[in-house]
């Protein structure tokens, strides 16, 4: 038997087993009143540490198949032994017109560990370094931080995945505010009602995403148009097409009198040139009366 398993046989026993109801310090026992040949699921899934791990086989010293007989309890606590664990927060934006600060303060007010992993990603870049650094800085008994669920991912299947994840680590997900705020239990109802919630992200995200598509149209049909403003108004613009027909003018010495950048007079110069022509076209091809 190696340190490891010795390590985790007496983490197990720090605490009584609620299947054959043993107290500390004793291996499990079977129906028959013999030495079991692993500890119960119930009894080393209460650990943290091992909760995601394979089964706890019971050590060669314990005689496992003999007369079960109690052992001195263990003269430290489960609180000695394990690690509390450090919160390690993680944070998230789809664009850069999102605000972090938020997350970052509701992180550190639940006591998470500086630095924050914070990273501002679109919806369509697979890759996320910050939250794969944070899995990289997790020690056993860690909990990794979140704000809300749907900061853990931007889909079902990243969300599940990424909870997944972390439970098989040996770590424990936290939920600071929604539905599942808390500590998520990734087994029996709580798995159900977490893949449950995932879906309703995703789908409200595809709502949200859907409403501001037809605000987008419904302002474009009265005229509105979304974007940065433009850099050249109506006004100068004339200006600049009429400096333009004098050939001794040239295009930086307008986009200087105008008071706009050069190459921004040419775009709108090669826009207004091109609207022309297929307006030209256009007519050309209409049928004549």
């Amino acid at each position: 038997m190696s340190l490891d398993e010795a390590a985790r046989a007496e983490l197990v026993e720090q605490r009584e087993c609620p299947r054959c109801t043993v107290p500390p310090g004793s291996p499990c026992r079977t129906r028959m009143g013999t030495v079991a040949t692993q500890y119960h699921t119930v009894r080393y899934r209460a650990v943290p540490v091992l909760r995601s791990g394979p089964p706890i086989r019971m050590p060669s010293d314990r005689n496992p198949g003999t007369v079960w007989r109690p052992s001195p309890e263990p003269a430290v606590t489960p609180a000695a032994v394990e690690r509390t664990g450090d919160r390690i927060g993680y944070g998230r934006v789809s664009s850069r017109g999102q605000d972090l600060e938020t997350q970052q303060r509701l992180l550190k007010s639940a006591g998470c560990l500086d630095p924050l992993y914070l990273e501002q990603i679109s919806t369509r870049q697979r890759e996320r370094p910050k939250f794969q650094a944070a899995l990289a800085v997790l020690r056993p008994g860690d909990i990794l931080t979140v704000t809300m669920l749907d900061r853990l991912g931007r889909n079902t299947l990243e969300l599940i995945t990424s909870a997944q994840d972390i439970e098989h680590r040996g770590n424990r997900l936290e939920i600071l505010q929604g539905p599942l705020s808390g500590i998520y239990e990734p087994r029996g109802s709580g798995k159900i009602l977490f893949a449950l919630m995932a879906v309703i992200a995703e789908v409200e995200r595809d709502f949200i995403q859907e409403r501001s598509l037809e605000g987008l149209a419904t302002a474009e049909a009265n005229g509105k148009f979304g974007g940065r403003p433009r850099a050249i108004d109506d006004d100068r613009f004339a200006i600049a097409l009429a400096r333009r027909r004098n050939p001794q003018e040239s295009v930086t010495s307008i986009a200087r009198h105008i008071g706009v950048g050069r190459s921004t007079l040419y775009r709108a110069f090669a826009e207004h040139d091109a609207q022309g022509l297929a307006d030209s076209q256009t007519e050309e091809g209409a049928p004549r009366g």
